[in-house]
């Protein structure tokens, strides 16, 4: 689990990595051979290892089970370099996170590629499933996959799963809308020419989101996008109230001035892990109302003299003021103690 430089997320999570689209401006390939190690030395340990074949008949697809090491003794992020890889030691990592999070889920594969095994994405999908506070932005250049495992029932709704299709050129696939309630979404990176997608009077499928970005890097080839084509876009989304996120690769195009930041609101609600809440918020110990700790008095004893006073309870404000008053203690001077939440007052 990494901290993204995507800046349209907080988090990546790569539990499958590899792509066989081969797009010839993909920077995910580039840098799998940063950190791949000797793939050919890796491919000889066989038992560190399993194989299966692809379903669209491309040849096989890796999966580990826990991470291959070097000689070192530390792990290799991409030990067959961009080949299809399931990464089944990662499923748990999400449980390091204590606050919800935007998270890019393949930021170093086409999950969804017609090479990758049904059960990796309905395993990945179950774990977003089982960890509904973040908000997870899937991406493929192979839409009919959606589809597939939509008319399956396998895909899961909810406003925190967002469904993205990547639309670089004309020839890029078309998109129809998802059933139900899905939350799609397009990116638009990298823009490589004048879109068709953007000239008709109904943004299809009903996209709750753009996403706009230059191609970056040195290819020979790279196409610096025009700027008559990205106020088309801007125009489109405009006009049926999308909201539209460019990338800082297009400052040197538009202008710091004309960037546009935007995120669909369901994006912007984050949420807290149980265990955080569990942490933060309790039950006062006389009434039993549930709240945040701060916002009641914490009871502390001392079994023995020259010992620190140990934390055993929590009490809401009007039940200690009222505790103090029924047994004649002295109510302390406590900061914050009667605030305009607190009910009770000292006189009472």
């Amino acid at each position: 689990m990494n901290r993204s430089k995507i800046e349209w997320c907080d988090h990546t999570w790569n539990p499958i990595t590899g792509c066989r689209n081969g797009c010839e401006y993909c920077y995910a390939r580039k840098m799998t051979a940063r950190f791949s190690g000797d793939v050919r030395l890796n491919l000889m340990a066989k038992s560190d290892y399993r194989t299966q074949d692809a379903p669209d008949g491309s040849g096989k697809v890796f999966v580990l089970d826990s991470p291959m090491l070097n000689g070192t003794g530390h792990a290799l992020t991409y030990p067959f370099g961009f080949e299809p890889t399931l990464h089944r030691y990662r499923m748990n990592m999400l449980d390091k996170l204590k606050m919800g999070n935007n998270i890019f889920v393949g930021a170093m594969a086409d999950v969804f590629g017609a090479w990758v095994p049904e059960e990796w994405i309905e395993e990945v999908l179950n774990v977003c499933v089982e960890n509904s506070m973040h908000n997870y932005m899937f991406l493929t250049k192979n839409p009919e996959r959606y589809w597939e495992l939509d008319a399956k029932a396998m895909l899961p709704s909810g406003e925190n799963m967002w469904y993205g299709f990547s639309y670089t050129c004309n020839d890029d696939q078309s998109w129809s809308s998802l059933n139900g309630d899905k939350n799609t979404f397009i990116s638009v990176e990298p823009l490589l020419e004048d879109l068709r997608l953007f000239d008709t009077d109904m943004l299809c499928p009903a996209a709750k989101w753009v996403i706009i970005g230059a191609e970056t890097g040195n290819r020979k080839n790279k196409v610096i996008p025009r700027y008559e084509w990205i106020e088309k876009i801007l125009r489109h989304c405009k006009k049926f109230g999308i909201p539209v996120f460019m990338k800082n690769s297009m400052i040197s195009i538009v202008g710091e001035g004309n960037m546009r930041r935007e995120f669909p609101p369901q994006l912007l609600n984050k949420k807290q892990s149980e265990k955080v809440k569990a942490r933060l918020e309790g039950n006062c110990c006389h009434c039993g109302i549930h709240m945040r700790k701060n916002r009641m008095i914490a009871l502390c004893a001392r079994a023995k003299r020259g010992k620190q006073p140990e934390q055993f309870a929590y009490m809401c404000k009007d039940c200690f003021v009222e505790f103090c008053n029924e047994n004649g203690i002295d109510v302390p001077e406590l900061e914050g103690l009667y605030d305009k939440e607190t009910k009770l007052s000292q006189n009472n």
